[in-house]
């Protein structure tokens, strides 16, 4: 429905008069695959960017897009970085799962380097980490992607951490 959606918006003139904000998952790279021109200029935010100047990500979106010949998605970032955070806890407690009380602190400790940049865990295991301004456009080789513009937030904790009885 959100493809159809951005289609629609724009089909109507919407985006004559009205700039349309999203966030990450509604402008990701497999949404402007799907929808393409449309999303030229739509902004969203997202804690990733496949343009982020670290080593992590380069090397991520570089080895990316050779494996599967396209741009990584969101959900291939998160995926990527789950993985390696599991595989650093696993690390952590030398293969001793069967101690969860230690593969919770190991899983805490963050033992693996982000694609997203440095972040840390709150007290309700929600990530404390910057957002940014993105903007669909075209890149230097004429592809409708992303492109980071700066960041909204830095170190960025979700609202609703006080509430939680997590300690």
């Amino acid at each position: 429905m959100g493809i159809n959606f951005v289609k629609q918006f724009v089909a109507a003139g919407l985006s004559r008069d009205t700039q349309l904000f999203a966030p990450g998952f509604s402008a990701d790279e497999d949404v402007i695959k799907a929808v393409g021109a449309p999303m030229m200029g739509m902004f969203n935010s997202s804690h990733w960017a496949h343009d982020m100047d670290n080593a992590e990500n380069k090397r991520f979106v570089a080895d990316f897009q050779k494996e599967y010949g396209r741009m990584p998605s969101l959900y291939a970032s998160q995926g990527y970085d789950a993985a390696l955070m599991i595989d650093g806890a696993v690390r952590g407690v030398k293969g001793k799962v069967e101690d969860k009380a230690a593969l919770q602190r190991a899983l805490e400790a963050k033992h693996f380097k982000s694609v997203r940049g440095d972040f840390r865990f709150n007290s309700n295991h929600y990530p404390v980490q910057n957002y940014y301004l993105r903007v669909v456009g075209r890149d230097a080789g004429g592809r409708i992607t992303n492109r980071m513009m700066g960041t909204i937030f830095t170190n960025h904790a979700d609202a609703y951490v006080s509430a939680c009885r997590m300690k």
